[in-house]
């Protein structure tokens, strides 16, 4: 059965906790499942420490963010079986949980001007498990003061919006993807180049690709336009790359809902990246 490579949990900006996602894959048929939070070590050792749940196996991931400073867009890469003791890794993670942190807080604190209604504290309690403060869990609280129609609606988009910038927003200082690359391959990892649409990257892919920086791309993702996919699905043919699917599942944090299971990944392309996986940490 296949797997889907790309879920988000209260470990990060998902909605819903780590341990529940396991079953929902369970229940769609679906016998693998990574966990890939953004910037953080925690789905990374619960993977670990949970090798099978439910009865699908878990395959230990992050997702971490870099910038394309030539392009000005930001990168998104998936990780695969990292070493969680990777001093580059865990260093990584810290910088990128510091830096939300203060410019969410930054945020947190303008939009108490705004609302009276809104507290800080309020938007804190959908961090514990991550650490870190999202603008989805200001968002959340907003929702709950009545002060908002969605996590992702017009609100937001007058609060964090990019264009035309937002009132409160306030951007971490990304590292550039070179960078980031190199962290991921002194982790040991299996890395692929995440939703390519997204942020616009396919210039930045091929470039990636023709120096042989990424193992593989996400081609089959929710948001992949046609002849994005279209052009991944030749680049992975050209260049032996291997070839992912997967929902980026954020639970009720999402725009445009899609339950596990909407993009997956064939079992030969698991298994590519398990043996991968297995050859770099010899």
């Amino acid at each position: 059965m296949p797997g889907d490579l790309h879920n988000h949990s209260t470990c990060s900006d998902g909605s819903v906790p780590i341990h529940r996602l396991p079953q929902m894959a369970a229940r769609v048929g679906l016998d693998t499942m990574a966990i890939s939070d953004h910037d953080t070590l925690l789905s990374v050792r619960y993977c670990y420490e949970h090798p099978t749940q439910d009865g699908v196996r878990l395959i230990p991931a992050t997702e971490l963010t870099g910038y394309d400073y030539e392009r000005h867009h930001r990168v998104h890469l998936l990780t695969f079986w990292p070493d969680p003791e990777s001093p580059e890794l865990i260093r990584h993670c810290d910088i990128m949980r510091q830096r939300r942190n203060e410019c969410c807080l930054q945020s947190a604190r303008e939009i108490e001007q705004i609302y009276p209604q809104f507290r800080t504290e309020q938007a804190l309690e959908y961090a514990k498990d991550s650490g870190v403060l999202f603008k989805s869990g200001i968002m959340q609280a907003l929702c709950e003061l009545g002060l908002a129609e969605g996590i992702y609606g017009e609100e937001y988009h007058r609060l964090f919006g990019w264009e035309p910038r937002g009132i409160v927003l306030h951007s971490p200082e990304y590292p550039p993807v070179q960078e980031v690359l190199a962290t991921a391959r002194a982790a040991g990892a299996v890395v692929v180049f995440a939703h390519p649409t997204v942020y616009k990257s396919m210039p930045l892919l091929r470039e990636l690709v023709k120096e042989g920086m990424v193992d593989g791309i996400e081609v089959d993702h929710p948001r992949n336009s046609p002849e994005d996919r279209a052009e991944c699905i030749a680049l992975c043919a050209q260049y032996g790359l291997i070839r992912t699917g997967g929902t980026d599942f954020h639970g009720s944090n999402h725009k445009h809902p899609h339950p596990v299971g909407t993009c997956t990944t064939p079992d030969d392309q698991i298994a590519r990246i398990e043996a991968l996986a297995q050859k770099r940490k010899e």
